[in-house]
């Protein structure tokens, strides 16, 4: 059947498979079971609504409401929230507010209310990895040594990273996993000394890698399998390859020089034939990047899952849909976004975890169950708004309220991007959807305007300005704020970032860590379907290449045809 959405008017289909998935997604109260409607937005319009709930990279200096103590925070000073340090947050001393529930108004102007009133943790993080010198860090955890990294975990003596796991030694790098001493890397797996490379797993000593898998000690090249000792795929001896790379050796530890070699990779990488999706050990899925799972569709970063459907970045899921972040494990949930840790039955809720089960429209809650409209809480059952019932009655009260929703036309919507706790363009949804500022005021929500000031330093210079090579740049460096060559925003170079340069014989950057980031995330094709054809055999595929792209993009059997 048909649906349009109803914030951008794009036609959308749902099928019999999705009409019988969402039957199946529906909560059950009192062993009655809840409908809920079709949605009424499209795929992306719910992710985009999902994700402008979480903030992931935006970070601030400002002080604890409950203790007056300086500390890193996804909330600025301004936020209207009452923000705790994360150990005081946990502690526990302070008190939950509560609301009775009221017939007479909607239940998102309610819920709003109780939202604000209720204290927030300064950081999606962990307590162990602030005692691990690894405060400057959100949505993530069991990090050491580590500086800002965000969606990370499990990772040691790593600095600028999106989705680093289990990685060491590891500077700029997005969807990095068990990798080693990597270095502009992007959706690489199992690597170690990889530099400027892109979808390569199991690849060792090399550079300016795209899409290879099993080979060391090659340079600037794409589409390899089990290769060793090439330049550019051209196939030489191990004295012809250190030979070249010796000569390369001065170009290399260069900016300019790093510039010309990555002209030169991406002139080859257009020529590199691409699979027309990442499906690796799976069986009747259709999305990007999904890993051993079976009967997922239209999802993107999903690992070990199976019966889903319009997810992103889900591990572990059992059937859920329209899910952000996370699972590991999580199963029966729907429109929800940072949520997991053993969740079950958990609908319309943002960053409830761990052990949480039974919940509809909650907020920031953890090993609870049996809630409706709850912000805060921890080890509770049967709350509505946070204030306690028996069991007799919430099953009583919970379908009256839903029955209420249902007449406002809440009901089955997510919370409302109004309604977030950060601006726009602090979220990640700006990352994926991007808007501009009068495209976010105009639809009402939230912006705020980026202010850098110049750190305490001796010396404000340039990027233009910087010495080329990375043996003239002087130890006084990490007293200098650099301006960003295309933002003109000023950074700083940390003292173990400048000595992995050194180490690694790498010029330091001329790009702010947020355009670094951003560089990053438009080597990656954007979350949407194109019904195509593979460029060889006429084959029909579903894939997020656009058609209109130069790329070759093959069906499965082509490509493997094609790289073995």
């Amino acid at each position: 059947m048909k649906q349009v959405c109803s914030a951008s008017g794009i036609e959308f289909e749902i099928s019999s498979e999705d009409l019988e998935f969402y039957k199946k997604i529906s909560p059950q109260i009192g062993g009655q079971v809840y409908e809920i409607p079709l949605p009424s937005f499209y795929f992306e319009e719910r992710v985009k609504r999902r994700l402008s709930w979480r903030n992931e990279r935006k970070l601030y200096l400002r002080k604890c409401d409950a203790t007056g103590v300086e500390i890193v925070s996804e909330y600025p000073a301004d936020s209207r929230f009452r923000v705790f340090d994360l150990r005081y947050y946990h502690e526990r001393k302070w008190q939950v507010p509560t609301q009775e529930f009221s017939f007479e108004r909607p239940f998102f102007e309610q819920f709003a209310e109780l939202l604000v009133a209720t204290p927030r943790a300064a950081c999606l993080t962990d307590i162990t990895s602030l005692e691990n010198n690894s405060a400057y860090q959100n949505a993530a955890s069991r990090n050491k040594n580590c500086y800002l990294v965000f969606a990370t975990g499990d990772s040691e003596d790593c600095m600028y990273g999106e989705s680093f796991d289990y990685c060491k030694d590891s500077l700029d790098g997005l969807f990095v996993r068990k990798s080693e001493w990597c270095y502009e890397c992007v959706d690489c797996l199992s690597c170690y000394q990889l530099f400027f490379s892109q979808e390569c797993t199991s690849c060792a000593d090399s550079m300016f890698l795209f899409d290879c898998r099993n080979c060391n000690n090659c340079f600037g090249c794409s589409g390899l399998r089990g290769k060793s000792y090439c330049w550019f795929n051209e196939q030489l001896t191990p004295d012809e390859y250190k030979s070249r790379l010796r000569a390369a050796k001065e170009q290399l530890a260069s900016a300019s020089g790093i510039r010309l070699f990555w002209e030169k990779f991406e002139s080859l990488k257009k020529t590199t034939p691409r699979s027309f999706a990442h499906l690796e050990n799976c069986e009747d899925c259709s999305g990007d990047f999904i890993y051993n799972s079976k009967n997922v569709h239209h999802s993107f970063m999903v690992y070990d899952s199976e019966d889903c459907r319009y997810c992103v970045k889900l591990v572990k899921g059992k059937d859920c849909i329209d899910v952000s972040d996370w699972g590991d494990p999580g199963e029966m949930m729907r429109e929800c976004t940072t949520v997991g840790k053993n969740a079950y039955q958990v609908f319309f809720c943002n960053n409830c975890w761990p052990n949480c089960s039974q919940m509809l429209y909650c907020d920031s809650c953890s090993v609870s169950s049996n809630l409706f409209g709850c912000v805060g809480l921890k080890q509770a059952q049967y709350c509505i708004l946070n204030k306690q019932y028996n069991k007799e009655e919430y099953e009583v009260l919970v379908p009256k309220i839903i029955e209420h929703m249902r007449k406002t036309g809440e009901w089955g919507e997510f919370f409302p991007v109004e309604l977030s706790p950060f601006c726009y363009n602090e979220t990640i949804a700006q990352e994926y959807f991007p808007l501009t500022k009068e495209e976010a005021t105009q639809k009402g929500w939230k912006w705020r305007e980026e202010k850098d000031e110049i750190p305490n330093v001796t010396k404000v210079i340039p990027a233009s300005r910087l010495p080329d090579k990375l043996d003239d740049i002087p130890d006084d460096v990490l007293n200098w704020a650099i301006t960003c060559q295309e933002s003109g925003r000023p950074f700083k170079i940390q003292k173990a970032e400048l000595e992995f340069y050194r180490r690694m014989h790498l010029p330091i950057p001329r790009l702010h860590p947020d355009v670094r980031h951003a560089h990053r995330m438009a080597k990656r094709n954007p979350q949407y379907l194109w019904q195509s054809n593979c460029n060889k055999c006429g084959t029909n595929i579903t894939t997020n290449y656009d058609p209109a792209r130069s790329e070759q993009v093959l069906c499965e059997i082509c490509y493997q045809a094609t790289v073995y």
